[in-house]
């Protein structure tokens, strides 16, 4: 068990006035069977903000908020403190359902929303043709493994070569990208031969030697998490399955569901952003 205080800032400078703006705040971590928040609090600056909370469709925290008078920046602060207890059970041939279960009606029906590509997680005729070599002659656990460990030896993590619109096709063809870059890809393989498979967004301490109590500069992360009798997780950017330094903070079908802060304004006329993320072990 972890328990790890988080501070996420996000800051927004605007190089005009703004009249008004309409958002949506995805950075309260989830509850769950590997997780629990202990304290979370969301705080949007300039405080005249009209703030609201609700659960979305795929489960995650979102807070709403409306600002509806002129200011000229933007800082939203979200602090948790959570602690995480994963447990990645080891597979067994009793866990593990067939290529038959995967494709029936009933599976198809209950994973539907994690089956079709979206997107961001198509991944393009090259890659559709590789995937089943890949998997080949494998059950649907030994080819997702068989996936993240072709990834691996093709792709490379480089910061500033994708955006946030980036797909799993072109992130292929460039052959890098940034950890949603490598989720999507993933996912869309593993979409690609009928292994239901899932966006994770979240946050990751960097540095499992940090002292209880040193507070480290975090990250705002994301993986994956795939079906094959049990949902089970992978962080293709760091080549293992999520751990107690990952929190989950929402899940979705690709990054389009689930991104930490989005909004709609008037006015601004462009604007300057800054994001920090501060982690601490406080066991």
């Amino acid at each position: 068990m972890t328990r790890l205080s988080i501070v996420h800032k996000t800051a927004y400078k605007y190089n005009r006035r703004v009249t008004l703006s309409y958002n949506e705040a995805r950075m309260t971590p989830l509850t769950d069977g590997q997780q629990v928040v202990l304290e979370s609090s969301l705080k949007v600056s300039p405080n005249q903000a009209s703030v609201s909370t609700y659960r979305d469709y795929w489960g995650t925290r979102v807070t709403a908020f409306d600002m509806q008078m002129p200011h000229e920046n933007l800082e939203v602060l979200a602090t948790a403190t959570v602690e995480v207890h994963r447990v990645e059970r080891v597979a067994s041939e009793d866990d593990i359902v067939g290529w038959d279960v995967l494709s029936s009606g009933k599976v198809q029906d209950e994973f539907s929303d994690w089956l079709p590509q979206s997107r961001l997680s198509g991944p393009g005729d090259e890659v559709l043709g590789i995937v089943p070599g890949v998997v080949d002659g494998r059950n649907p656990h030994e080819a997702a493994l068989a996936v993240f460990s072709w990834m691996a030896g093709e792709m490379t993590y480089m910061k500033g070569t994708t955006g946030v619109t980036t797909n799993a096709e072109q992130a292929w063809t460039q052959r890098q990208g940034v950890c949603q870059d490598l989720a999507h890809l993933a996912i869309g393989s593993l979409r690609s031969c009928g292994i239901p498979a899932r966006y994770v967004s979240g946050y990751i301490h960097p540095r499992s030697s940090a002292d209880v109590g040193e507070t480290v500069a975090g990250q705002s992360h994301a993986w994956l998490e795939w079906w094959d009798g049990e949902w089970r997780s992978w962080d293709p950017t760091n080549h293992k399955p999520a751990g107690d330094y990952h929190v989950t903070v929402a899940r979705g079908r690709d990054y389009r569901d689930v991104p930490p802060l989005k909004g709609i304004l008037s006015g601004g006329g462009g604007s300057g952003l800054s994001v920090s993320v501060e982690i601490t072990r406080l066991a």
